[in-house]
């Protein structure tokens, strides 16, 4: 039987079962875990809430000495064991050997949270951790001590179990703690209008912390009051949401050049997403952007979407809302916004808004609606990969941008993945007939071509606009076309 769920964690059913499901193993010998994630997605509230569910031991790390975190560690031992005084810890293998000491009896949780600053600071303890959990070894074997390591240096944890890393095959949970979905995030916020919930996503995406913490339960009442909100809780240098973009690359230890990477990712946010189109935009060679690109990638700020029907080539999105926003609307008018001017630059901003920040962040919603949320009927069958594509057509002489590609998974044995949907997404724009000709001209395109089965490609307009009632009636009865409005992308299927 799983640890019930404290109240105070929303959402993450999944990533609590699986930690419950970790921590309540019952079989002897002690195991590791390793938990990871970009900060404020509220790793630490998880793992705390489950050492004090099950009786277990907490320890937050900080940038210290390893002198001095041996001493913390000790003091903290002590008054979980109810010693007489602080647990000496000469160095770290009586220190992990005192953790497994923890687990005799029973199963016991041991969370040491931010590990990456022990890490850096002691550099053996990996290939410590390595060898207490060695198997056969009898502190191992007499030991039921799960414990779980939790950094949000991302690029580091990942390394923990990679490659020829003391710790891979240590591992029995490896568990990303991935921001909210935009659905939950919506319920998360308390936003029942659609509308307004993309835009509020587009801005502080599925970060919990984002409105605890960083404006204090201030959420917009309604579509109204959405632009008081952001002039009052997002672009205001008292709200810590103020400097938050600037704080996610100060903060993690590999991005040592913190210029070249606000300039990559000003030119991602600007629409550039390709290697060539953000190297022209910051002045260097794309050889030269290797680097900054895979630094980016690896600390969780960037991702890479292959283009389906163009081998070798990709384009790259930001991960999180708020870097975009801040990138597109911020930066530009950082002096007037720290003399407090946020109101005036939102008014000015209001177009920018809506094409750099709204549109790309919907054209996401809908791939994410398509990959996560529609019925394998919907689109002819389940998905397993979703993007955008540039389909060159050699005899027309021009090429075809299409927002929406959705394939299917491999079939059984060889051939050729489904291509199950292409489609047109547009925020500010309502779509009609002509729309729908497009996707069908471009459909008859891809019929021609090698490379996936194009037997049943159904074609998704998306719009924030809505459609004309010539494209509704024109749909109508018909599975290969697929509508979808913010009320769909929000409740249905």
């Amino acid at each position: 039987m799983g640890v019930p769920k404290p109240a105070e964690i929303f959402d993450r059913d999944t990533e609590w079962a699986e930690l419950s499901r970790f921590v309540a193993d019952d079989r002897a010998g002690a195991t590791l875990g390793v938990v990871s994630g970009r900060r404020r997605q509220g790793k630490t509230l998880l793992l705390y809430e489950l050492a004090r569910a099950t009786g277990g031991f907490y320890f937050g790390a900080t940038e210290a000495t390893p002198a001095d975190s041996l001493r913390r560690l000790g003091v903290a031992l002590g008054q979980h064991t109810d010693a007489p005084g602080p647990v000496e810890l000469p160095d770290w293998e009586h220190a992990v050997d005192a953790l497994l000491a923890l687990g005799r009896s029973r199963p016991t949780t041991v969370v040491l949270d931010e590990f990456p600053y022990l890490a850096r600071s002691s550099r053996n303890l990996p290939s410590v951790l390595q060898h207490a959990l060695t198997p056969g070894r009898g502190e191992r074997t007499g030991s039921r001590t799960r414990i779980l390591l939790c950094g949000s240096a991302l690029s580091f944890m990942g390394g923990l179990l990679a490659g020829s890393a003391p710790l891979r095959g240590r591992a029995g949970l490896e568990l990303p703690i991935q921001p909210l979905d935009y659905r939950a995030a919506a319920r998360f916020w308390g936003l029942a209008d659609p509308a307004l919930a993309v835009r509020v996503f587009a801005i502080v995406g599925g970060t919990p912390a984002y409105r605890r913490e960083y404006v204090s339960d201030d959420a917009p009442a309604d579509l109204a009051d959405f632009d008081d909100w952001v002039a009052r809780a997002v672009l205001n240098p008292a709200r810590p949401l103020f400097r938050e973009a600037r704080y996610l690359l100060a903060e993690d230890p590999d991005l040592r050049e913190t210029a070249l990477y606000h300039s990559v990712l000003a030119a991602v946010a600007e629409g550039n997403a390709t290697r060539g189109g953000i190297a022209g935009y910051i002045g260097r060679k794309a050889t030269d952007l290797q680097h900054p690109l895979t630094v980016l990638e690896d600390v969780g700020l960037l991702v890479r979407a292959p283009d389906p029907f163009r081998p070798g080539r990709s384009s790259y999105r930001i991960t999180e809302p708020l870097v975009t926003f801040y990138q597109a609307v911020m930066r530009p008018a950082w002096t007037a916004l720290e003399q407090r001017r946020g109101a005036d630059v939102w008014r000015r901003s209001q177009r920018r808004y809506a094409s750099a920040v709204l549109g790309p962040c919907f054209e996401g919603l809908v791939r994410e609606w398509v990959l996560r949320f529609a019925a394998p009927e919907t689109l002819g069958g389940p998905v397993a990969d979703v993007g955008s594509a540039v389909l060159s057509d050699p005899a027309g002489r021009t090429s075809h941008e299409l927002d929406l590609v959705a394939v299917g998974e491999p079939p059984l044995g060889d051939g050729p993945r489904p291509l199950l949907a292409i489609g047109e997404v547009k925020w500010g724009r309502r779509l009609g007939e002509p729309d729908l000709d497009r996707l069908h001209r471009i459909r008859t395109l891809l019929r021609g071509r090698a490379g996936h089965d194009t037997r049943d490609v159904r074609l998704v307009l998306a719009s924030a606009e809505g459609f004309t009632e010539q494209l509704a009636a024109a749909s109508s009865g018909r599975p290969d076309v697929v509508l979808v409005d913010p009320h769909r992308l929000y409740t249905g299927d």
